[in-house]
């Protein structure tokens, strides 16, 4: 099977988000995020501020504070019970979403605990950089066996979710360093290379969120090393070898690599 063709097959078997079973979540006027029905019964039981409506849930907040207050002590009890596991202390911006849901950054509604979002469904936002070399490389980050999520499967050169107040860019620098060890002299050579929104039903929740794609050549004397524990090892992968991989990969860091073959015409 030629390799465009195997590539292609691989995005196709990535999961569809199916809401059948799940209950919206409404705040400030907004549909926000999507509720399991353990979800529903633990935040109804929790707090008369969470209100269901027909086939909503809706906070009883009238400002981005009490949002935020409300969100956060329901967090914290949820966590208590064993409903979110993987706890950051990081906090993540929710956006005020356009009409064709995506996210206004002029208009950031609050914050809350990163750790909470699948459990709530929110929409976050990631960071991934396809390190690539000019012998048709592509470098491989594979997770530390002590992530929270997918540990020990293979990833970008680097990718992170982008924290309160920080933009994509000021991100995937912050992550090259973190993750390979790029400094910043190289790491702001990366292209900005579209975005990816990928939904899907998780056992811990809703994972939504908007994969901001960077694309870096890689100097081909140069190794990267992580500097903050959470990758394990890195390996240059030639393109045969990165297609038969690629379910070896996080869904995301899948997605991203398999859209960078494709637009960059390896395959």
């Amino acid at each position: 099977m030629p390799l465009r063709r195997e590539v292609e097959q691989y995005i196709a078997t990535h999961p569809r988000f199916a809401p059948a079973g799940l209950t919206r979540l409404t705040i400030l006027g907004f549909d926000l995020g999507w509720l399991e029905p353990a979800t529903v019964a633990f935040l109804t039981a929790h707090s008369p501020l969470f209100v269901r409506q027909g086939e909503r849930v809706v906070l009883q907040a009238q400002t981005g504070a009490a949002a935020e207050q409300a969100l956060t002590g329901a967090a914290i009890a949820m966590r208590a019970a064993g409903l979110i596991k993987g706890w950051r202390n990081e906090l993540y911006t929710v956006l005020t979403p356009r009409s064709d849901g995506t996210p206004d950054f002029s208009r950031p509604l609050f914050q809350l605990e990163r750790g909470a979002f699948r459990r709530f469904g929110l929409l976050s936002l990631a960071v991934h950089i396809n390190g690539w070399r000019d012998d048709q490389q592509l470098w491989i980050g594979q997770r530390a066996a002590s992530k929270a999520v997918d540990p020990g499967r293979l990833d970008n050169l680097a990718a992170g979710g982008m924290s309160a107040g920080e933009d994509a860019r000021a991100c995937a620098i912050r992550e090259l360093w973190e993750e390979a060890g790029l400094p910043a002299i190289l790491a702001e050579q990366a292209v900005a290379a579209g975005e990816i929104r990928t939904t899907r039903n998780e056992v811990d929740g809703t994972h939504d969120e908007i994969l901001y794609c960077y694309d870096l050549a890689v100097p081909a004397d140069f190794t990267p090393r992580n500097t903050d524990g959470e990758v394990a090892g890195f390996i240059a992968l030639g393109v045969d070898e990165l297609v038969a991989r690629l379910p070896q990969l996080t869904w995301d860091a899948g997605l991203v690599t398999g859209d960078f073959l494709l637009r960059k015409g390896w395959v």
